[in-house]
């Protein structure tokens, strides 16, 4: 089998903060690892192809989950959409919540 040796580099913060950054760090690591590659399995067949470029964006997407900057930005999106429902539910329930003692501003 072919040169199984190679280790994708790291992925650094910036190249996780936009698709187009993300895309051509991705590009550029399939391509380093197809030259890589090429030393023992020229030329590379499609199914080849087709495993390179999945086992890289497994690689980015493992990077952007553990992106504390990925993280953060999630952190904010559940806040926005958990904290909507959460009014949803407030509102729906406020009036029955207000006969059990619950009052609009904290003593």
């Amino acid at each position: 089998m072919a040169n199984e040796q190679y280790t994708s580099r790291p992925y650094e913060d910036q190249e996780l903060l936009s698709f187009d950054r993300l895309r051509r760090a991705v590009m550029n690591r399939i391509i380093e690892r197809a030259e890589a590659l090429m030393d023992v399995e020229f030329p590379l067949g499609p199914e080849r192809q087709d495993q390179v470029v999945a086992e890289e964006w497994e690689c980015a997407k493992v990077a952007v989950r553990s992106s504390p900057t990925a993280r953060e930005a999630y952190r904010k999106y559940l806040e926005q959409t958990m904290g909507g429902k959460l009014e949803e539910h407030m509102k729906r329930d406020k009036e029955d919540l207000s006969a059990m003692g619950v009052q609009e501003k904290s003593l």
